[in-house]
């Protein structure tokens, strides 16, 4: 089965950056797509960024602001979030999940993908 491994995440400062990890142990046939979500304490799971493994086509939340950046290194089975200037409101579980058939139109949504991670806590502090 599709395993999907989290890491990256801690404690840091306003205005620091961080890189997030999600390496996948099996890649899921057809149009396969790596998405990060991301959940604060009582809210719901909100879309932060998805790419398609092939295409390399990468999608970001409308509120990123040019600070969130996604990436896949091929040979490692691994995708990045690479996340800059970061403030209290990015302090949440984030976590990454994988599934196949997903099309443009449905990648924000949560119920789209089939494997999720364990999560990693991003904690900001200010």
């Amino acid at each position: 089965q599709v395993q999907v491994v989290e890491s990256g995440g801690g404690l840091v400062q306003a205005g620091a950056s961080l890189r997030l990890s999600c390496v996948v142990s099996e890649r899921p046939g057809g149009r396969f797509v790596v998405g990060w979500f991301r959940q604060a304490p009582g809210t719901e799971r909100e879309y932060v960024s998805s790419i398609v493994w092939s295409s390399q086509q990468a999608y970001v939340t409308d509120s990123a602001n040019g600070r969130i950046t996604i990436s896949r290194d091929n040979a490692k089975n691994t995708v990045y979030l690479q996340m800059n200037n970061l403030g209290p409101e990015d302090t949440a579980v984030y976590d990454c999940a994988t599934g196949s058939g997903i099309e443009t139109s449905s990648h924000r949504n949560p119920m789209s993908y089939s494997y999720w991670g364990q999560g990693t806590q991003v904690t900001i502090s200010s």
